[in-house]
């Protein structure tokens, strides 16, 4: 009798197993830009975890793009995996909101404020991703310099900064591959304006793609159990950008994922100069 009830209690337990709905990591999907493939949920983490920093681009407006960041995050966590999230939206200066965020500390009225205070993109494209952050207890990191930083750069040169605002970044010129220099030109052209000079410019996208790969390899440095999942402008994200950065600070590995955009960044036009993986839509 005891042993038919230990039976009937273990098919229970298989059948709610079972019954069981996926997780939300299984919509994740890659396609690998090497091999030409698409993976499959767990070979999709699989190709990641290997990685100490994954780069997750995005177009700053797109509401999708920041639904394929959280599957990512999500996916890797669900796995077992210990999770840190690099934001290209927070100064490094506001680290304790963001720990205090995380940990219960200031409610989501404080936070937005703090969240606008760096960023200028409508706090309802991040929120979901900032409220899995505190829900599942994944540490955030601010990787950016102050935007005043960046502008003083843009019109004045990284040699107008003093000491104290350069920090720990030393020499940023426009030493640049010329693809990269192609691509900033094309930004230049879009967003220069008034007396900024190309250099100029150049060097404040240096300043931005340089802090941000020091601050991320100080993190897995110190954290060396963590993935860092870094969210960053598809720009930045792009091999060219904080990945070179990160190959001349050393030898941590890292994936660049691109989110699928046809005529951009899709199947037919991305090589392995830009990403590793797209990541593809539902």
């Amino acid at each position: 009798m005891k042993e038919r009830a230990l039976k009937i209690a273990a098919t229970a337990i298989l059948i709610t197993v079972i019954c069981l709905p996926a997780p939300s990591a299984e919509a994740l999907r890659l396609y690998d830009v090497a091999r030409s493939n698409t993976l499959s949920a767990r070979a999709a983490v699989e190709a990641l975890r290997s990685n100490r920093i994954v780069l997750v681009g995005e177009f700053h407006n797109n509401a999708d793009h920041h639904r394929a960041q959280l599957k990512v995050i999500e996916a890797l966590h669900a796995a077992g995996h210990k999770v840190a999230v690099g934001l290209e939206m927070f100064r490094s200066d506001s680290q304790a909101a963001l720990d205090q965020w995380v940990s219960g500390q200031i409610d989501e009225g404080r936070f937005e404020s703090i969240y606008l205070d760096n960023w200028n993109y409508d706090w309802t494209l991040y929120r979901p991703i900032f409220t899995a952050a505190k829900s599942l207890n994944i540490p955030l990191v601010g990787l950016n310099v102050s935007r005043k930083i960046t502008s003083q750069v843009a019109y004045h040169g990284f040699e107008s900064l003093s000491e104290a605002q350069r920090g720990d970044l030393e020499g940023i010129t426009c030493d640049v591959t010329p693809a990269y220099r192609d691509f900033i030109q094309r930004a230049y052209g879009a967003h220069g304006h008034g007396n900024m000079q190309f250099e100029r410019f150049c060097e404040a996208q240096l300043v931005w793609d340089t802090a941000m790969a020091k601050r991320a390899v100080d993190y897995v440095r110190k954290h060396t159990d963590t993935i860092l999942v870094i969210l960053a402008g598809s720009g930045h994200a792009r091999k060219l950008g904080i990945p070179t950065q990160i190959e001349k600070l050393g030898s941590e590995s890292y994936a660049v994922v691109l989110p699928e955009t046809p005529g951009i960044f899709d199947t037919f036009l991305m090589t392995e100069t830009e990403a590793d993986y797209l990541l593809l839509e539902e």
